[in-house]
């Protein structure tokens, strides 16, 4: 498996050049999963629907299924996050998995970088960082000689990214280091 992070803040364009990135990869014959960090509580269980109420008695997972999807709820006991790591163990084998929104993981990113957001950059600080995905070059905040991708082509996007196939190669955690 492969994994390579796109860290940037709120509104840079991080979602959308993923699924954009999806469909590309796709179409180069790669079997794509993402892992999407999300902030605070979020659901993806309704009130009155059997796994919410399976989960409201107490259950520590619930897995629904059916011949077209699966969905694993889990809850946590204590509010500590898991890492990306934990998270890409949870996956069946894939070709790429696209790491999205963990700023400060230890893994090859991606910053997407957009200047009307008004936030700063991470890449002159994160070591991590192997490319900017930016709508306007001219107009990031340092020099770098980090390959500068334009945001808005997706299959430059999507090259590099295939390129990146040694660099991002990963072996989720094994039973034994957890």
């Amino acid at each position: 498996m492969h994994a390579i992070g796109f860290c940037g803040y709120s509104g840079s364009g991080k979602t959308t050049l993923i699924e954009q990135l999806i469909a590309r990869l796709r179409l180069a014959g790669q079997r794509v999963s993402v892992v999407k960090h999300a902030h605070d509580e979020f659901d993806i269980d309704h009130e009155g629907k059997d796994s919410w109420r399976h989960r409201q008695a107490g259950a520590f997972e619930v897995v629904v299924a059916s011949n077209r999807r699966l969905a694993k709820i889990r809850e946590y006991e204590c509010a500590e996050e898991p890492t990306f790591e934990q998270l890409l163990a949870e996956l069946v084998e894939c070709d790429w998995a696209l790491v999205e929104g963990f700023k400060h993981a230890s893994l090859p990113k991606i910053e997407v970088w957009r200047a009307a957001t008004g936030k700063p950059a991470l890449y002159p600080h994160d070591p991590f960082v192997i490319a900017i995905a930016t709508d306007d070059a001219a107009a990031l905040p340092a020099r770098t000689a980090l390959p500068v991708l334009d945001l808005g082509d997706v299959d430059a996007v999507a090259e590099f990214v295939l390129a990146q196939a040694n660099r991002c190669r990963c072996r989720p955690l094994d039973d034994d280091a957890a």
